[in-house]
């Protein structure tokens, strides 16, 4: 097999490793939001509801992110 031909494991280590880190992300701002939606009349609405939502929007940036990263290990020849 030619040299020029193979995957990057340490950059599609490292997509997965970010990958993982979404899913955890994931889970975590959707759970956050819903929390946040049930004790609307406690004093720490809307300080949850603002994290819950800007862990929502980095679940979806690292998800691309991840996604960049796994595809280059594949196809990134530099």
């Amino acid at each position: 097999m030619d040299e020029n031909n193979r995957t990057d494991k340490e950059l599609l280590k490292k997509g997965l490793q970010q990958l993982g880190i979404t899913v955890l992300l994931m889970f975590a701002g959707p759970s956050l939001f819903r929390i946040a939606m049930l004790n609307q009349e406690k004093n720490l609405y809307i300080p949850i509801l603002i994290v819950s939502i800007l862990i929502i929007l980095l679940a979806i940036v690292m998800f691309f992110i991840a996604l960049r990263t796994i595809v280059n290990s594949f196809f990134d020849k530099s």
